[in-house]
């Protein structure tokens, strides 16, 4: 058995001196204060805290992990040990590879690769298009985060803008709906209108009034108009405007939601203030908007509209950013330092270390309902991370695990240090050393 001692632990909104006890892959005693392990255990491995922050694992519930099909930009190894080296101990990885996932030998085949590379755990999400309704029927939802529906077209082939096959979606499929939200026709109307004035060389500055609040909103709205008409389990992603917030409330417990919300960790960081120094670094869809918005949405997290933070972490090679903003990538790595990040932020005051750990952690897992992770609890699977508190460093390329090779947050300063992450109970990362041992495993999911 392993012992976890003298650690402050973060954990339920709760933070306490204490340790932990794991037995193989679960976690076996979370004793408080001075308690000692049960009488009988035999300890085998002592790792002395020393004061350092143990909290669960991140759930990261949207990234890019670009296999198969695109993995000259990254893979599951290698993100999954980046995944790891930041704290994030779980991700569910999005349907737009090459093939697309949207038949179930597909998917089935992305959890073989997932089992084969990923040192973290796994789960995919099943892609809808227009026409493969028959087959999201199909899914079984305990072994499934959920499927994704492009409302607006991103990376890849896969926008559903038929509104028979949207209805049909939200009326019959039994999983959770995961939505990408941006109107196609505001979007196009809005690029043709800039390149009418500027001509096609338009710069990064454009990229948010081109995919603007409109854009976000109609497509928002309309997923939960369908939502609310169905009663779908709707969760919308990355939303990144002011006005989207209106669309979300926190008039139930988050287990009681059957709509819900996440936010990104640049949507949080940054600002339109800042393409002029970060550039087609920052360039996601949906677009980083304006410090109203921003600050819009550190409100709505606060406050509980939001639910989750995640990365939708998307990796380019840095040529592929190149070019004027209709050209350049849109996505970019950032599993590696979100948590850092956010901790960052909470240390600047914008919410407390423990809302970080609740909205990263504890509620993924309740809104996907993630089966026995997300918490440090008794009886749950040891995915831990120790955090020291008091580290300073600045990020450099040299420490991106990515493939890219690259981070937004280069230059960036951090004083919250990943020390080391255990998944299922085994040591993957430890001060800076990856173990690549397949740690990882399916997640499992209890029914809505």
């Amino acid at each position: 058995m392993l012992l976890i001692r003298n650690a402050i632990l973060i954990n339920e909104d709760r933070r306490f001196r204490g340790s932990v006890v794991v037995e193989g892959d679960i976690i076996r005693e979370v004793l408080e204060g001075d308690q000692q392990p049960a009488a009988g255990l035999v300890i085998e491995q002592v790792v002395d805290a020393d004061g350092l922050w143990l909290v669960p694992g991140v759930i990261d519930d949207q990234v890019h992990f670009r296999e198969p099909g695109l993995t000259h930009k990254a893979d599951i190894a290698s993100e999954s040990r980046a995944a790891a080296a930041g704290g994030v101990t779980s991700f569910m990885d999005m349907p737009n590879t090459m093939p697309l996932t949207i038949t179930l030998d597909a998917l089935e085949d992305k959890y073989r690769l997932g089992a084969e590379k990923s040192v973290v755990n796994y789960s995919f999400y099943m892609g809808a298009t227009n026409s493969n309704i028959e087959e999201l029927k199909k899914v079984d939802p305990s072994g499934v985060c959920g499927v994704k529906v492009f409302m607006g077209s991103s990376t890849g082939n896969m926008l559903v803008d038929d509104m028979e096959t949207l209805s049909r979606i939200f009326a019959e499929v039994p999983l959770l709906i995961a939505t990408h939200c941006e109107d196609e026709e505001t979007i196009r109307t809005n690029k043709e209108h800039y390149k009418a004035l500027l001509g096609d060389n338009l710069p990064i500055e454009y990229h948010p009034l081109i995919r603007n609040e409109e854009a976000c909103y109609r497509s928002s709205s309309l997923a939960v108009e369908l939502a609310r008409k169905y009663n779908s389990r709707l969760h919308v992603l990355h939303l990144s405007t002011a006005r989207e917030m209106e669309l979300f409330d926190n008039q139930l417990p988050l287990k009681e939601k059957r709509i819900t919300a996440e936010v990104c960790v640049h949507h949080l960081w940054f600002s339109d203030a800042d393409y002029e120094s970060f550039g087609n670094r920052i360039k996601w869809n949906p677009a980083i908007k304006s410090s109203d918005d921003r600050e819009a949405l550190l409100k709505a997290l606060n406050d509980d509209r939001l639910d989750v933070v995640a990365t939708d972490h998307a990796p380019h090679l840095l040529r592929e950013k190149e070019g004027n903003c209709l050209k350049a990538a849109s996505g970019g790595p950032l599993i590696q330092y979100s948590l850092p990040a956010m901790l960052e932020m909470a240390l600047q005051g914008y919410f407390t270390p423990e809302k970080v750990i609740r909205k990263m952690c504890h509620a993924p897992a309740e809104l996907y309902r993630v089966r026995n992770r997300g918490f440090i609890r008794k009886g749950y699977f040891a995915d831990l991370v120790l955090v020291n508190p008091d580290a300073s460093y600045t990020v450099t390329p040299e420490q991106v695990l990515s493939t890219c090779g690259w981070s937004p947050f280069e230059g960036i300063s951090f004083h919250h240090q990943v020390v080391k992450t255990w998944v299922n109970g085994q040591l993957v990362y430890n001060n800076g050393v990856v173990d690549d041992k397949r740690a990882g495993r399916r997640l499992l999911f209890d029914p809505f």
